[in-house]
């Protein structure tokens, strides 16, 4: 595991908003750790440090709370609604060789047949993954794709070990010829209707 996805996070004993608020004050951010059937865990993390992780997907964090080791994804991130600053974070623990279901990106790559254009229908798919490998996205490659084509979940070639959970008729991705409309015509009908028009008396 990268470096970067280490924290130090450091154990709570005080709650509520105005200890919350006091936490923020100092650069750190209340979160509560659940998982396993355990009492939930309530800790401090750096702000900086989570801000930088949770602009990843998926991210897998390695804590260390009080010298103890445990991997956790986050859950949910609760934001400011105006500052759009971190005001807490709940994560979930796993453990190594465990199995998770996480929702990932996908990406198209590649240009269609002239005159078309690909439309992404899903933007993510929710995959069944090792914890400890999940992967940031998706990749669908429409190079060549002609007019008419539909990619579904069940066409997309997954990273190794993950396995697809859902609906595989899904349609992700869609190929068309775009609609134009002729501004040309549309403009000689107005002129058309308005030359037309008898004069008010």
């Amino acid at each position: 595991m990268a470096d970067d996805n280490k924290i130090a996070a450091e154990t709570r004993t005080s709650f509520g908003k105005g200890a919350a608020r006091k936490l923020r004050a100092a650069g750190r951010i209340p979160a509560v750790i659940y998982g396993h059937g355990g009492a939930p865990q309530h800790v401090s993390l750096p702000g900086h440090e989570v801000f930088l992780l949770i602009r990843k997907s998926n991210a897998l964090i390695e804590l260390d709370i009080d010298g103890a080791t445990q991997l956790a994804l986050v859950k949910d991130v609760q934001k400011d609604p105006v500052r759009q600053i971190i005001e807490h974070l709940d994560l979930i623990t796993v453990r190594q060789g465990e199995r998770v279901e996480v929702e990932v990106s996908v990406l198209v790559e590649g240009e269609p047949a002239s005159g078309t254009v690909a439309e992404l229908d899903t933007f993510t798919l929710l995959l069944e993954v090792l914890a400890t490998n999940i992967p940031s996205r998706v990749t669908v490659n429409v190079e060549g794709a002609e007019d008419g084509t539909q990619i579904l979940a069940k066409d997309i070639e997954l990273p190794e070990g993950a396995v697809l959970v859902g609906d595989e008729d899904q349609l992700i991705v869609a190929v068309s010829i775009p609609e134009e409309q002729d501004l040309g015509d549309s403009l000689s009908a107005g002129d058309a209707s308005t030359t037309d028009a008898p004069a008010a008396e």
